[in-house]
């Protein structure tokens, strides 16, 4: 199993947006980098990710899970364009700002730490593991 963070603006679509779609799940559509899209490439079924909300909180909020892998973007045509499906599992305990994040050292490597535009990015193990014990869980 990998780990990756999903970005999205809250007020676009936000956690509770997440959940209210069920087993089901949702495109991560409208995906416009190719470097975000190629890390969409890489997932299998049953990968877990931080939902990050961005902009203005800057936080993880919950879990979320891969439940269909790579396909076309139904928002295009344009046969570049891939992304997965992804369901919510659960909200984190307590979010976890950015600033958390930047201010522990054990996460000083992260992707969201040393890119915070990208809006779908890979987590190891380890430091999905300290996000998750700042997290309180």
């Amino acid at each position: 199993m990998r780990y990756w963070l999903f970005k999205s603006e809250p007020n676009a679509w936000g956690w509770d947006d997440q959940v209210a779609k069920g087993e089901a799940g949702e495109e991560w559509d409208g995906v416009r980098n190719y470097q975000a899209r190629n890390n969409m490439r890489e997932m299998k079924l049953g990968d877990l990710g931080f939902f990050y909300h961005s902009v203005d909180e800057k936080r993880v909020v919950g879990i979320v899970e891969v439940c269909k892998e790579i396909h076309p973007d139904s928002t295009t045509d344009d046969p570049r364009w891939e992304c997965v499906d992804i369901k919510a599992v659960r909200p984190v305990k307590n979010p976890v700002t950015l600033d958390m994040c930047k201010n522990d050292p054990r996460l000083a490597d992260m992707v969201l730490v040393n890119n915070t535009r990208l809006s779908v990015q890979p987590v190891t193990e380890d430091e999905w593991n300290i996000v998750l014990e700042l997290a309180g869980e």
